[in-house]
């Protein structure tokens, strides 16, 4: 505080007063302004002669953030037209007027009313002017002046961030740049100190330094390892007035981080590693991993794996697996425990990302022995073979032996094995297998025609152990015998012609064979016995001729013949068969073509053209056509029925889907019309027909109430017989009639219900026999229940 009083003290007596400011000013020449002049004595000896202004000023300086109580004076303006007396008055308009500045009308003090920043406002610029308080005219044109701020150390530096992140690379040289940080500071920097910033490190040593004028933060120390230390924080200040002592200073911290960068090579935690596989196990299981352990991170701890030695190079296989960086192991072909139990690979690891400014620090790899032991498994049984192909002839006898197959146990402990065919490759179980030894023999009769291969499936099981089984597949292909005579190629359809002339060919034969002998298929052809009329000559390409022997055939007197044709072929044993063409004589004309055969020959005797056959069947057919009329017109000659409507009761059911209103119904049919006919209304007519015609209906005398039902019924089937509307005669009107009432009354248990006490059944033995097992079930009951 003494230091910053003592500073303030100092820049005013260095302040030039108002009374002295005249060196710069501007004004606007006025007739009436007085130049006052003095003499002053030049360092030549000469005599200089000074012009006094009207105006006194030029610009004022005033200090920032002022503390006393009064208003700070600024300073006073003065015109030489002013004689003291009060007559001329001061005006001050401008930047601040009347407000942050004010000046005494009468004196021309200026003085200013509160504190002044410098680093809001640097400058004030105003106008003054005299004027005449009479007559208010001026007395000096109106002139521009400036309040200049001084200004004072009152800012202290600051940074832009609170904190910053930066990094570096582990390892680097000393001096390597880090990061800048810069200051502002909102002092006048072209005034003293008070802007010049300088910085220092105030926490970070000795790993980092700072350069105090840029700020730029440099390593200190060299080969900073990340994998010893990773975060630093650096706490860089920042002072004013050049760094010396009561300058305003502030502070900023800097995360750094060391990057990393590859400089440790992979190393193997053990130098041997011991892993077990199974001897089952198919090719490409892994069995167990590596994993070599590297201090750098990312792309720099990268490992590639590979096996550079060992006996087991050529059955098991290393794969990197980039997501952990272990080295998975596999097998590469498959193992055998009794054919080795024990593998030793050298695996080696490498990073893939080396840096060429560390390979002093180097080799980055490293190499580990694993060990591999081969487990034991019962293994299913091995054949000798993959597959087995067994050729045989199809005439063997049934029982013969085809083959054998043969298979061992695997295992150290050897078990016997059991053989057997898997019955699907063999539905019609034309082969079979010795359990014991494989050996695969025929069951059936073998035939080449019918299947030339059989593909078998035997399947070998160890007797101790039934669950462990292979397959192999059996292939037997059934060789070809001379066991099938050729025959006819196709059927033939042979004519002659009765004007054949001897030599004439008449037909072309061939014939196949079944069997595939090796040399090919060769026919021979002859006749069976010597035929006076036909001959067979052989073409020798496996086909003949039919050539007729005779002049002219007669086909009513034989009008097929029958050619037997031996057909032999060249194989051993030589098969033969005979076959039988069927020759008909044909009519032909004079280019050889057929015109009729034997069926026409039939009818030729009896004098019948073919003109003749056509009319007798046009006859035949006009006799069926007149049967089909007379019979329709025969049928249409019925008679027809009496009653042709819609309405006909015999063969028509009314439907009435009404309940009906109860006994309120007059509408409906009223059965009390049975018993009382006088109820019948006149010239009603029927409700069931519409008649075609209204005959007027017949008055019939009124039945006194008293008549029985039976006379009442008999009397209406009079009167229907006699009604012309009624149903036709041959309809069937039924009225049954039940007779008087029964003696035995009703039987129904419906009333005995509302009968006190127990009723007497002794009647029932009255009624006669028939109700005589009645009585006994309800006069028996009584009597139980009496005794």
């Amino acid at each position: 505080m003494t230091y910053q009083f003592l500073l303030l003290f100092l820049l005013w007596v260095c302040l030039p007063h108002f009374c002295s400011l005249e060196i710069m000013f501007r004004r606007t020449p006025v007739p009436q302004q007085r130049i006052l002049s003095s003499r002053v004595p030049r360092s030549d000896g000469k005599i200089l002669h000074r012009q006094k202004r009207g105006w006194m000023w030029n610009q004022f300086f005033l200090l920032e953030e002022y503390t006393g109580s009064d208003y700070q004076y600024v300073g006073k303006l003065h015109s030489d037209q002013d004689k003291g007396d009060g007559s001329l008055k001061y005006i001050l308009s401008g930047d601040g007027a009347g407000t942050l500045f004010i000046i005494d009308e009468k004196t021309g003090d200026i003085h200013a009313t509160r504190r002044i920043d410098r680093e809001e406002k640097a400058f004030y610029t105003l106008r003054a002017q005299a004027i005449n308080r009479r007559t208010l005219r001026p007395v000096e044109p109106e002139s521009e002046f400036v309040i200049k701020i001084h200004d004072i150390n009152d800012n202290e530096p600051t940074f832009p961030e609170e904190i910053y992140t930066a990094s570096v690379p582990e390892m680097s040289v000393v001096g390597t740049s880090v990061v800048q940080v810069t200051a502002t500071d909102a002092d006048d920097p072209s005034y003293g100190n008070s802007a010049r910033v300088i910085y220092s490190i105030l926490q970070g040593q000795p790993y980092f330094s700072v350069e105090p004028e840029t700020g730029i933060i440099r390593t200190a120390l060299p080969n900073m390892n990340r994998e010893n230390r990773e975060q630093y924080q650096v706490v860089i200040q920042a002072k004013d007035m050049g760094g010396q002592m009561g300058g305003l200073s502030g502070t900023t911290t800097v995360n750094i981080t060391l990057t990393d960068v590859n400089d440790n090579p992979p190393r193997f935690p053990q130098n041997t590693i011991h892993l077990r596989v199974l001897e089952s196990s198919p090719v490409g299981t892994a069995i167990g991993s590596v994993k070599a352990t590297d201090a750098d991170t990312g792309k720099n701890a990268e490992v590639e794996y590979r096996i550079i030695d060992g006996d087991g190079t050529d059955m098991f296989d290393i794969v990197t697996e980039k997501d952990t960086q272990e080295g998975i192991i596999t097998v590469k072909q498959p193992l055998d425990y009794e054919s080795r139990r024990l593998y030793t690979l050298k695996v080696e690891a490498e990073n893939t990302h080396v840096d060429p400014r560390f390979y002093y620090l180097g080799p980055f790899k490293d190499t580990t022995i694993v060990k591999i032991s081969i487990e034991d498994v019962d293994e299913p049984p091995v054949f000798s073979r993959s597959s087995y192909l067994f050729e045989v002839h199809e005439d063997i006898e049934v029982g013969t032996i085809i083959g054998t197959v043969m298979a061992r146990d695997p295992d150290s402990i050897s078990s016997p094995i059991r053989f057997s065919l898997d019955r699907h490759t063999d539905l019609d179980r034309i082969f079979n297998i010795h359990s014991g030894n494989g050996s695969l023999y025929t069951s059936k009769p073998l035939d080449r025609e019918l299947s030339q291969w059989h593909n078998l499936t035997v399947i070998a099981a160890e007797i101790n152990n039934p669950k462990e089984t292979t397959r192999v597949a059996v292939f037997v292909r059934i060789l070809d015998v001379n066991d099938n005579a050729p025959q006819f190629a196709v059927f033939y359809d042979t004519f002659v012609c009765e004007n054949a002339r001897p030599g004439q060919l008449i037909q072309t034969i061939s014939a196949v064979d079944k069997d595939d002998p090796l040399g090919g298929q060769k026919f021979f052809f002859s006749l069976a016995a010597v035929n006076p009329n036909f001959t067979v000559q052989d073409n020798e390409d496996n086909t003949a001729r039919i050539l007729t022997r005779k002049n002219g055939f007669n086909r009513h007197e034989i009008s097929t013949y029958l050619l037997p044709v031996v057909i032999s072929d060249n194989d051993y044993p030589i098969q033969s068969s005979t076959g039988t063409l069927t020759i008909r004589v044909c009519a032909c004309d004079s280019q050889g073509n057929m015109q009729s055969c034997s069926a026409e020959a039939l009818l030729l005797p009896a004098g019948l053209s073919t003109g003749a056959l056509i009319a007798i069947l046009l006859c035949i057919i006009i006799l069926l056509v007149i049967v089909v009329l007379f019979a329709a017109l025969k049928r249409q000659r019925k008679k027809e029925p009496l009653i042709l409507s819609k309405e006909d009761i015999r063969d028509n059911i009314v439907s009435y889907n009404d309940e009906g209103g109860g006994e309120e119904d007059t509408q409906a049919f009223d059965i009390g019309t049975l018993r009382n006919p006088a109820a019948i209304e006149e010239k009603k007519l029927r409700r069931d027909i519409i008649p075609e015609t209204l005959f007027i209906p017949r008055r019939t005398p009124t039945a006194p109430d008293n008549t029985d039902v039976r006379d009442f019924i008999n009397e209406r089937l009079k009167e229907h017989d006699l009604d012309p509307t009624a149903p036709p005669y041959d309809s069937l009107a039924t009225y049954a009639y039940e007779g008087n009432d029964s003696i035995a009354e009703s039987l129904s248990s419906l009333e005995s219900g509302t009968t006190e006490g127990d009723q007497n059944y002794d009647y029932l033995r009255e009624w006669g026999p028939r109700f005589n097992k009645l009585a006994e079930m309800y006069g028996g009951g009584e009597s139980d229940k009496d005794s």
